[in-house]
């Protein structure tokens, strides 16, 4: 235990340069809305990496980097794998950057994340190809990849947090969903910048420069993103939050001391959307390029307006959350992607009427159920670990549930038919149901309570 004093210039996580920001901020309270705003900017730029990336290993790197393989079923396999590192590497970053948050400060934790993400996701615009490096292109794309996910894991920021404590008790649903318009709206910008490279060059001129241009706008706005980020934590309402615990960044031993179980019941919750997730956004995609790729663009073009379907699905479970409770939302949330899965993956085979139709139906399932999938079973953590315990659930869920979805799909319509990948989906949408019968049945933990000067 670490002694502190009144004031969040004392705490342990926070750094001299945070402490003086929220003296300028004293008062100046910042509204739940200006929270809101801060919330979805920094989840698109997250969001946005990682759909250029996910793009670009579905247009650019089976061709580029892994050229030596001459099946291209293979070589989007061996890339939806080079994809899959980045969430293995999630929780290491979580792990490194809890110490650099308890030791310098969310602001210093924030700016090296942010800085690493945009300068990781950049660096892939510079990358040479397969013929003109040979095996060391491959191992750069691999290690761009490695840092992208590491300092995913460090952009968790305690924000999102931040928001639904400020939610009042009827609207705690529709706070909720705030974060989750970034994954949507990331993903339609990163399509609309692939889209339009792709359509208006030759596929030689893309394949040379045109796809790095959206490499560099990730950096961009990163560093917008991380100055939206911090303007908020240098805020006197979330230093008052680390006075009280509410955001503290506990070591990962003593997390799993007392929460592993939470942890990995938190986990499986969001199972559901999560598999959903990545076989609306990345794999129809893939099978687009393999079967038919003269409907590429067309593709890009229905994928923006099914990431538009998304957001809408996405508002709408705030409501729905508000209405029916959260567990039982995501529940119902379960029970009709277990019935997607029956059917919807057959439409890819019936042309683009059946295509589309399985694509805007998909991102409004995912968009309803994702809306609420964060934190779902927060109120389990005791006060101290629901900052940790919220950031380790999320990198432990987006590992089961999505990291390696794209090349298990692909695995499965390419190795058995096209109708298996709705096993997979049912699967998880099972794995969803079964937590949160078992989260139902879980008793949040009462807060234990706090010595005088320690935390």
């Amino acid at each position: 235990m670490q002694n502190v004093g009144s004031h969040p210039s004392s705490q342990p996580n926070t750094s001299g340069m945070e402490s003086d920001a929220r003296k300028i901020h004293d008062d100046k309270a910042v509204s739940p809305d200006n929270i809101a705003i801060g919330v979805i900017i920094g989840r698109m730029a997250e969001f946005f990496d990682f759909f250029v990336y996910g793009i670009a290993s579905i247009l650019v790197f089976p061709s580029l980097v892994l050229s030596f393989e001459p099946d291209p079923v293979r070589a989007q396999m061996y890339s939806f794998l080079v994809f899959a590192v980045a969430f293995l590497a999630r929780p290491i970053g979580s792990f490194v950057f809890m110490g650099v948050d308890r030791v310098y400060g969310r602001g210093v934790k924030l700016t090296i994340a942010l800085f690493l993400l945009g300068g990781s996701t950049v660096s892939m615009a510079f990358l040479p190809s397969y013929a003109q490096a040979g095996a060391i292109s491959l191992w750069l794309l691999i290690a761009f990849r490695l840092l992208q996910g590491f300092a995913w894991g460090g952009a968790w920021d305690g924000l999102a947090s931040l928001l639904a404590l400020n939610a009042p008790e009827d609207r705690r649903g529709r706070y909720a969903m705030v974060p989750q318009l970034g994954a949507t709206l990331g993903f339609a910008l990163a399509s609309v910048l692939f889209g339009y490279f792709y359509t208006i060059l030759p596929e030689e001129d893309f394949l040379s420069w045109g796809w790095r241009y959206p490499f560099f706008v990730a950096f961009a706005i990163n560093v917008v993103a991380l100055f939206a980020r911090l303007r908020l934590v240098a805020t006197r309402e979330f230093g008052e939050l680390l006075e009280k615990n509410e955001l503290y960044a506990q070591a990962m031993p003593e997390l799993f001391k007392h929460h592993l179980r939470d942890v990995l019941i938190g986990a499986f919750v969001p199972l559901a959307s999560f598999a959903l997730f990545h076989l609306v956004t990345i794999f129809p995609l893939a099978w687009i390029s393999l079967v038919r790729r003269d409907q590429i663009g067309e593709m890009l073009a229905m994928q923006v307006v099914g990431a538009a379907v998304g957001t809408i699905a996405i508002v709408l479970s705030g409501y729905a959350a508000d209405r029916w409770g959260r567990r039982q939302h995501l529940l119902w949330s379960a029970v009709l992607v277990a019935l997607f899965s029956f059917s919807a993956t057959l439409l890819i085979d019936v042309g683009r009427t059946g295509q589309y139709a399985f694509l805007l139906v998909g991102f409004a399932l995912m968009g309803f159920s994702f809306g609420q999938a964060s934190g779902s079973i927060a109120n389990v953590f005791t006060t101290r670990f629901r900052y940790s315990g919220s950031a380790v659930t999320s990198d432990v869920a987006w590992l089961i549930g999505a990291g390696f979805a794209p090349a298990v799909a692909l695995f499965l319509a390419t190795r058995f038919g096209i109708a298996y990948i709705g096993i997979y989906l049912l699967s998880g949408a099972v794995c969803s149901f079964i937590a949160l019968f078992i989260a139902g049945k879980v008793q949040p933990i009462p807060d234990e309570p706090v010595r005088q000067g320690e935390v």
